[in-house]
């Protein structure tokens, strides 16, 4: 996996990006939210290649999205648990999911969110935790944080100056 530059490493999304890393460790990631722990489930499930499965594992151990239990000595079988940081995930995963069922047509649909006492469909939505009110585009800007440096800031005013149509 390429790393990103140290600069965009101080931008909360890249970062996140870094820690998930690709296309498979998202599905991992769906499929743990679903309750599969051990690698022979992931396999299964994803029909990923060992190699591949093994590497996406270890990165996501390492980045602390799971932790890694010893569930039999003999011989060593281990299995992946959702950490609190790997849970925290969900509703980025819930908000990729929402979005792209909302681009296919409904007869491609093969998955949905659903309630599991009710069996009722689910639609998520990102809202603001202080004012209750859903996130967009128009309503949000990006900010300098405590670490930002001059690079941030001239990133943060050339984004601005392209929204409102000037040059940077």
């Amino acid at each position: 996996m390429q790393r990103a530059c140290s600069t965009e490493l101080n931008c909360p999304a890249a970062r996140s990006l870094e820690s998930v890393g690709d296309s498979w460790s998202m599905l991992i990631l769906r499929d743990a939210f679903q309750g599969l722990t051990r690698f022979d489930a992931f396999q299964k499930s994803l029909g990923v290649a060992p190699n591949i499965l093994t590497r996406r594992l270890k990165h996501l151990t390492t980045e602390g999205l799971f932790e890694r239990r010893l569930y039999c000595e003999r011989p060593p079988r281990y299995e992946y648990v959702l950490t609190q940081k790997g849970r925290d995930f969900f509703p980025v995963m819930m908000a990729l999911f929402a979005w792209g069922s909302q681009y296919l047509p409904p007869e491609e649909i093969a998955m949905r969110l659903g309630n599991p006492e009710t069996g009722e469909d689910r639609e998520p939505l990102l809202i603001d935790r202080v004012t209750g009110r859903a996130f967009s585009p128009e309503e949000t800007v990006i900010k300098p944080g405590p670490a930002a440096d001059e690079v941030v800031y001239e990133r943060i005013a050339h984004m601005r100056a392209w929204f409102l149509g000037f040059d940077a």
